[in-house]
């Protein structure tokens, strides 16, 4: 003997069904730097890690921009000289890691996007957090700018500014 059931959603249960179906919006982070143009001798341009930070909780390295081009990974030496990354997160990961290495970037002003659940961008829950950047040059200085961010349901957003090897740091987290 077989026994059928049928359901019917009308009204106020199917527009309650249709919410818990429907899929979430992404969190989106863009953090947009400003790269100097320096007038030294020698120019590098230099490699640069994003990472995220929340008290209690590991680092979470957004993107590692270095000479991914050089032959057997020979870019990868000089990662060490990213030095609040390499000891907070960078030791720990195995380059070049998909959706987080990527090359460096001449001067000027250049966006990161960052996608929840995509390469090492966490879903934010409301709370405090920074968003850090690091650049380091070979034959050249070293910076880190740590922008604060308060996250609410609605986003967040900040900024801070670097004095040399850095610019203007924006942060923006919407939904």
């Amino acid at each position: 003997m077989q026994i059928s059931h049928k359901i019917v959603l009308t009204g106020a249960a199917m527009s309650a069904a249709g919410a818990i179906a429907a899929p979430a919006t992404a969190q989106t982070l863009d953090v947009t730097l400003t790269l100097p143009r320096l007038s030294v001798a020698e120019y590098h341009r230099p490699y640069v890690a994003v990472w995220l930070e929340k008290e209690g909780a590991p680092a979470r390295t957004l993107t590692i921009l270095y000479d991914v081009d050089k032959r057997n990974n020979g870019g990868a030496k000089w990662l060490r000289d990213v030095r609040m990354w390499w000891r907070a997160s960078g030791r720990s990961l195995t380059l070049p890691a998909d959706g987080v290495s990527g090359a460096t970037r001449a001067p000027g002003t250049h966006k990161l996007s960052f996608t929840a659940g995509k390469g090492g961008m966490p879903n934010l829950t409301p709370g405090k957090y920074t968003v850090v950047v690091e650049a380091a040059r070979e034959s050249g200085g070293r910076e880190v700018v740590r922008v604060p961010l308060n996250v609410t349901a609605a986003g967040a957003k900040g900024s801070a500014t670097g004095q040399f090897e850095l610019g203007a740091v924006n942060v923006l987290l919407s939904r």
